[in-house]
C-alpha cells in the first residue's frame, strides 16, 4: 500500500513539475528552449532510472551548451523547412502522376504519403517559431 501511494504522489509530482516546466519552456526560444527541453528529459529519465537515456542526453546537453547558437539554430530550422517544402511538392508531383494513371491503389497510396509530408512540413514549421 505505501508503495502504491509513494507511486501515486510521484506521478502527481511528476505532472506538475511538467506543466510548470513546460510553461517555462513555451516562454523561451532558441537555443534556451532546446536546452530546457533536453534538461525536462533527462529530469524525466533520472526519475524512472533510465541510466542509459540520462547519459544519452546529458551528451546532448553538453553539445547543446557548447555548440548551439541562435542563428545556427534558426538557420538548420530553415533548412529543414526547406527540405520539407521540397518534399511535400514532389509528393505533389507523384500524386498528378498517379491520378493520371487513374489507379485508385496508387492514388490512396500517394495521397497517404502527401499527407504525411505535408505533416512533416507543419512540425518543421512549428519548429521554426521555437
Amino acid at each position: 500500500m505505501k508503495h502504491t501511494v509513494t507511486a501515486g504522489l510521484f506521478t502527481l509530482v511528476a505532472a506538475f513539475a511538467y506543466s510548470s516546466v513546460a510553461s517555462a519552456a513555451d516562454a523561451l526560444t532558441g537555443c534556451a528552449a532546446k536546452r530546457a527541453e533536453i534538461e525536462y528529459q533527462i529530469g524525466y529519465a533520472k526519475a524512472h532510472n533510465n541510466v542509459h537515456q540520462v547519459a544519452g542526453l546529458q551528451a546532448a546537453l553538453d553539445e547543446t551548451v557548447r555548440n548551439c547558437t541562435d542563428d545556427g539554430l534558426l538557420r538548420q530550422r530553415q533548412a529543414k523547412v526547406a527540405e520539407k517544402q521540397s518534399k511535400v511538392a514532389e509528393r505533389e508531383h507523384e500524386l498528378q502522376n498517379a491520378r493520371e494513371t487513374g489507379s485508385q491503389k496508387k492514388i490512396k497510396q500517394k495521397e497517404k504519403k502527401l499527407a504525411s509530408a505535408k505533416e512533416e512540413l507543419a512540425e518543421a514549421q512549428q519548429a521554426l517559431s521555437h
